[in-house]
């Protein structure tokens, strides 16, 4: 088994009788993850081991990923899943284009001013559709968010863990 698991989301409920799950995204790439053929893992909490599944189909209706999976066209085969974790392992990582990162190398690194103030660590991305929203852990007070956009983003280093943005008016109010 892999040493290294990504998280792509949480099924959080069954949609219909004919075997849909209803997800979550967690992932960078849904488009890329939820390809028919792909296999992804169902991590339950009382489970030891994660169980492996292969997708059927997927459509997005409302703020949801709806997937089936191989061999499991009813409800009652899915509804153990609910509250289950989706998983992919370190090996099913593709390489990226230059500029472009995994949700799992920027959360966590330490976001600064271009004049060096820290600001917060990135907790977590909204993926909103236009841009994505960073979410800044503050020292004090309240996150913050940061759309991802260049005039805002600036430089990304995923080696340091450091990422420099050059702050428009108000955004760190």
């Amino acid at each position: 088994m892999a040493e290294k698991w990504f998280n792509v989301g949480k099924i959080v409920n069954t949609h219909g009788i004919r075997g849909e799950v209803r997800v979550i995204s967690k992932t960078d790439f849904a488009e890329e993850r939820y390809v028919p053929g792909n296999t992804l893992y169902i991590f339950k909490e009382e489970a030891d081991n994660p169980i492996k599944v292969v997708i059927d189909s997927h459509r997005v209706h409302k703020n949801f990923d709806l997937l089936t999976f191989e061999g499991m066209p009813s409800i009652q085969e899915v509804e153990q899943f609910k509250g289950a974790l989706l998983k992919v392992d370190e090996n099913q990582l593709s390489e990226l284009d230059e500029g472009e990162y995994y949700f799992h190398e920027i959360i966590g690194c330490k976001m600064y001013t271009d004049q060096g103030e820290e600001i917060g660590t990135i907790r977590e991305i909204l993926a909103t559709g236009a841009n994505d929203v960073w979410v800044v852990k503050r020292k004090e007070g309240k996150d913050l968010l940061i759309p991802y956009i260049e005039e805002i983003v600036t430089e990304i280093n995923i080696d340091e863990k450091k990422v420099i943005i050059t702050p428009m008016e108000g955004l760190l109010d």
